[in-house]
């Protein structure tokens, strides 16, 4: 019998306790569903094959990803947002593993310290391995702290940098290493075959080789990229979004590599440099291999993050290996995937000014083409843009909601469905998705559906899958963003207030749910909108409302978490805020406590910093850069102290004063706050609210769980609550609305309709 495997989208991991050290998190109901055990071995099979340990994930996260540090995702020949199929490893005790490394490595590391960093690892041949410890569940009898305290010793402090190659395991196969493991360099001494060096001497050795390592030293410990002509390319036809990228850069193809007699005779040369940008996940790197593979030319990848870690000499020789295999049997394009990390604009290392004249140099040969991708256009070198280098650029934009249900379409169509799945609600439902996370969804939606019919013949996907895997699966572009907890509260949750919610809907819901309106009679939707009103009024509850109609990400920042003491970081820090927020488009910047952020400028004592801000602020809003799907919703209690020059038109051009509720209204709350509270048959919330002068939306929300930790104190058998109960609750909770701030927020209200 077949051993179980299941297909995952890779994620790097969070945390740098799992760096280097060779594991893979798995979300529990995947270890239960593959039968494993916490720290297990699995096989794991991308571009290639590897083995890793596996471990428990956090429970709260997607089940249907897998964490992985940048080293076992390079021995699978992958990155981010790919697939990797999981299955349980049979792996033996290894006998004996020979390894093979930088010169610095070879000279001061006996094999016996070696088995040390190397005990409680399962490897493979071909993979590359770090001297990190395996601290993280050691095996018994493994020194973690002795071989950490003697790899320190032998190569100083950047022996946690070190990588080493896997050459030979006996038996063949995956293998653990253990005590009596022989683990020999290659070409060099086994374990315990000579004594070893003392401290002293070892320290002096690695010494004098540090300053005479080689390039081809540094090459055995890393994994070249192989090319991918073997992978398996959507068509260019499935493409979604993409359409008409694809075809000016199949024309771009057709030209250099077919035509280029036809550019001489028109005075310019078949030189092809392109990069090509775009959102993670959006699909650059696929587009590319489809357009090339439709067009009959060799793609030779490089993952330029993978380089940017390598020492100087190695990163360049592996930019000339990858040159030389791109230069060779006919037409070829080298994809050089996230080139700022390798090339970044800020503080470039010393070998880019190498690797930009190997590049520049390779674009002169005949059937040679370079394409480079980023997601982040402005963080490159700027260098790279020169006419001899990338000279062309292509972008590549977030799906629209249109767009997110052709993917989905394409994607699911092999997928068993339910008749009740509607992938236009759920293209709806998945704002600032891309193409990397539509994959994921399927994925999870698919592991649910297994989960939930294990013993099914003909399992299928439902909507209730896909719906549920929303919860867990979030778009890369909120990866590094705390998710705004809505408590599955939706604008009709919200107690009256009906004026409020209008605006709400006309200023952020209606340019998402009827952009056509808005073309068709000429207007630009609103920009932004300030909610101004007492404490306590409902407004962090409103957004979090909106935040529950999962038309839009939502990005939820206190004003004082961007304000910081050192020069230009509470600038760099709006930037970045409104950067993420158009990547995950359409969103929402909520900003709390906005008088804070953006205060009346050339009154502060902060030494300019929050004027630098408040302009910032106004670049972002209204700058030459115009926002696209991305609402600005402040709020606070001062609207007095914000800046003027936000509140003009094209900028938080609605204020939206949200007043303390009246009778009414407290009702309305009262009844929402309730709705899942069994009251009893003598409680009437009418009157209840009608005594209840000064309390603010929070006053009559805490007065109900009041009244129900009151009933729970007379009885935890509670099975309603009484009047009584809710008369005892109001002497506990008392209105925390102060009159005179109210006489304050009125009064700049009634000044505002006027104007």
């Amino acid at each position: 019998m077949s051993s179980p495997q299941l297909t995952l989208t890779v994620r790097h991991t969070p945390s740098a306790l799992d760096t280097r050290r060779g594991v893979v998190r798995l979300h529990p109901e995947v270890l239960d569903a593959l039968g494993l055990h916490a720290w297990d071995a699995v096989h794991l099979t991308g571009a290639r094959a590897s083995a890793a340990l596996a471990a428990p994930a956090d429970g709260s996260g997607p089940a249907g990803v897998a964490l992985l540090d940048d080293v076992t995702m390079s021995n699978l020949g992958i990155t981010e947002g790919s697939e990797v199929v999981v299955s349980p490893a049979e792996v033996a005790a290894a006998r004996s593993v020979t390894v093979a490394g930088s010169r610095l490595a070879n000279a001061s590391l006996s094999p016996s310290t070696l088995r040390l960093a190397l005990i409680g690892k399962v490897l493979t041949v071909g993979d590359a391995v770090s001297l990190l410890p395996q601290d993280l569940a050691p095996p018994p009898g493994a020194d973690v702290a002795g071989a950490r305290t003697r790899l320190s010793n032998a190569i100083g402090m950047t022996w946690t940098n070190e990588l080493l190659t896997v050459t030979a395991t006996e038996p063949a196969g995956a293998v653990a290493v253990g005590q009596s493991t022989v683990v020999e360099w290659r070409d060099g001494p086994r374990a315990g075959s000579g004594p070893e060096p003392a401290a002293g001497t070892t320290e002096l050795v690695a010494t004098a080789t540090r300053a005479s390592s080689t390039v081809e030293d540094f090459i055995d410990a890393e994994v070249v990229e192989e090319d991918p002509e073997e992978q398996v390319v959507p068509p260019v036809a499935d493409l979604v979004g993409a359409q008409a990228q694809a075809r000016t850069l199949a024309e771009w193809f057709e030209l250099a590599f077919r035509r280029p007699e036809l550019l001489a005779r028109l005075g310019t040369s078949a030189h092809l440099g392109v990069l090509l940008s775009g959102p993670e996940g959006v699909g650059k790197s696929t587009l590319v291999r489809s357009v090339a593979k439709a067009e009959d030319v060799r793609v030779v990848s490089l993952a330029a993050p993978s380089v940017a870690v390598l020492e100087p000499n190695a990163a360049a020789a592996r930019v000339r290996e990858a040159i030389g295999r791109a230069s060779t049997d006919g037409p070829a394009v080298l994809l050089l995937t996230d080139v700022d990390a390798l090339l970044p604009a800020s503080s470039p290392p010393p070998v880019a000014t190498v690797l930009l004249e190997e590049l520049r140099a390779a674009l002169t040969r005949p059937g040679f083409a370079l394409v480079a991708t980023t997601a982040h256009p402005e963080s490159a070198d700027p260098r790279l843009r020169g006419a001899e280098l990338l000279d062309r650029e292509l972008s590549l934009s977030l799906p629209d909601g249109k767009g997110r249900t052709e993917l989905l379409r394409v994607l699911l169509r092999d997928v068993p469905l339910d008749s009740d799945v509607d992938l236009g609600a759920v293209a709806e439902r998945t704002p600032g998705f891309v193409a990397a996370d539509l994959i994921a969804l399927r994925r999870d939606g698919a592991l649910r559906a297994a989960l939930r019919q294990r013993d099914v013949d003909e399992p299928v996907v439902a909507a209730q899958d896909l719906m549920a895997a929303l919860e867990t699966v979030r778009p890369i572009s909120m990866s590094t963003s705390d998710t705004l907890s809505t408590g599955g509260i939706t604008l009709d949750d919200v107690g009256d207030m009906l004026e409020v919610k209008q605006a709400l809907t006309e200023a952020v819901l209606w340019p998402l749910r009827y952009p056509d309106s808005f073309a068709r009679l000429g207007v630009a939707p609103p920009r932004g909108v300030l909610l101004y009103g007492p404490p306590g009024g409902g407004k962090t509850f409103l957004v979090r409302a909106l935040a529950g109609a999962g038309a839009l990400n939502v990005f939820a920042v206190k004003g004082a978490e961007l304000m910081d003491k050192w020069v230009g970081e509470s600038e760099r820090a709006v930037r970045e805020l409104f950067r993420r927020a158009a990547e995950a488009a359409p969103s929402l910047v909520f900003l709390d406590e906005i008088d804070a952020l953006a205060p009346r400028r050339g009154q502060s004592s902060d030494s300019g910093v929050g004027d630098r801000v408040v302009a910032s602020l106004l670049t972002e809003l209204d700058g030459v850069e115009p926002m696209r799907e991305v609402v600005v919703l402040g709020a606070t209690n001062r609207p007095e102290l914000v800046d003027p020059a936000l509140l003009r038109p094209g900028r938080l051009e609605r204020l939206v004063y949200v007043p303390p509720p009246d009778a009414e209204a407290r009702a309305a709350i009262l009844r929402a706050s309730a709705r899942n509270t069994p009251l009893a048959g003598d409680v009437d919330l009418d009157e209840v609210a009608a005594g209840l002068e000064g309390y603010s939306a929070a006053d009559c929300a805490a007065l109900i769980r009041e009244a129900a930790l009151t009933a729970m104190r007379e009885s935890l058998e509670a099975s309603e609550v009484t009047a009584a109960h809710l008369a005892k609750a109001a002497e506990a909770v008392r209105p925390s609305l102060d009159p005179a701030q109210l006489a304050s927020l009125e009064a700049y209200a009634t000044a505002r309709a006027a104007r």
